[in-house]
């Protein structure tokens, strides 16, 4: 396992606004997200409050449109920053005709979007890992040179389907990253009364493939170390799991009540480190970004989400008729 800290990334000023501009988006749109849950208007919301950093920095390394991923329910900056638009998120929390994950079937953050070549999980944490060294094993029947990510959270990776997902992709050499959100709590439990090492990415090392820890609330160093390991799978060269530490700023979801295990002081240090607050002032020190950028990103956010909101709560919820497809095919001929 190696931490990596060193690492330099030349990207583009227009890059990296980009980069910032899904990091508020993300942002604000799950601040939203929280205030219709407490007004009842939604009945679940899970957040990606204080992961946005890792998320973005990791797609970025991708080729969007062309590469999959497999993610888990906390990634809303990453499926953002793949194509999914404020609306089409909030239909999915509103569970509105026009969710593109699941038709309104599933709980909200149950991510899939078709045209980016994001894969549909489920519940059971640790099973999107097995689909993406499937799908890793396709691309590489196939010959192609498209890489697969998927993400989980620490906890996640003490699950078997985890274990056998990184076993697989180490032995076969498939273009898979296994990607790690590490935010120290598995719902109330932490990470030291789940794992015996000090790194998840220590874990990789009894399984063949390197493992990599990297500062989550850095997008560039995220990117950086992702980077790399894309190359490394795109080069035929295998598999790596690469652990971004993050902080969930936020209780485990809007079920949650965060008081009765992990003390405020904690939770208050977390927000002194808000990573969308550091990259916004980072932009600024290179230059990037100034007063009158930051207004008017902030200001498109905000139309953006109330647009949402507005939309969104007007579309029609699905009709029972459409409740059987695409579970079931429809027009199936007989004889």
């Amino acid at each position: 396992m190696a931490v990596r800290q060193d690492l330099q990334v030349e990207l583009s000023q227009e890059t990296l606004l980009e980069m910032y501009w899904y990091m508020v988006l993300s942002r604000r749109l799950d601040e939203r997200a929280w205030v219709l849950h407490r007004q009842g208007k939604v009945a679940f919301h899970i957040s990606a409050i204080g992961h946005e950093a890792a998320q973005v920095g990791a797609v970025f390394a991708l080729r969007r449109g062309r590469d999959w991923l497999v993610p888990y329910y906390r990634d809303l900056a990453m499926l953002l920053a793949l194509g999914l638009t404020p609306l089409e998120f909030m239909l999915s929390l509103m569970g509105k005709q026009g969710d593109p994950s699941s038709g309104a079937r599933q709980m909200p953050s149950h991510w899939s979007l078709r045209r980016a070549n994001v894969v549909s999980h489920s519940s059971p944490v640790a099973t999107q890992s097995c689909h993406a060294s499937g799908i890793g094993l396709g691309i590489k029947m196939r010959g192609d040179e498209a890489v697969v990510l998927t993400t989980i959270g620490e906890g996640s990776t003490s699950q078997g389907e985890w274990y056998e997902a990184v076993n697989w992709a180490a032995v076969h050499r498939l273009p898979v990253i296994f990607m790690v959100e590490n935010n120290s709590y598995a719902i109330s439990v932490r990470k030291e009364f789940q794992m015996a090492v000090a790194h998840v990415a220590d874990k990789a090392a009894g399984l063949g493939l390197p493992g990599i820890t990297v500062d989550g609330l850095d997008p560039l160093l995220v990117h950086a170390v992702m980077s790399e390991a894309v190359a490394r799978a795109r080069a035929g060269d295998g598999p790596t799991v690469v652990e971004t530490t993050v902080h969930r700023m936020t209780p485990h979801s809007s079920d949650d009540d965060d008081r009765s295990y992990r003390p405020r002081q904690e939770v208050e240090a977390m927000k002194a480190q808000d990573p969308v607050a550091g990259f916004r002032d980072r932009l600024r020190m290179l230059g990037a970004l100034n007063d009158q950028a930051e207004e008017q990103i902030q200001a498109r956010a905000k139309q953006e989400v109330e647009q949402a909101v507005s939309l969104a709560a007007q579309a029609p919820y699905p009709g029972p008729e459409q409740g059987s497809f695409p579970v079931y095919a429809e027009d199936i001929r007989h004889g």
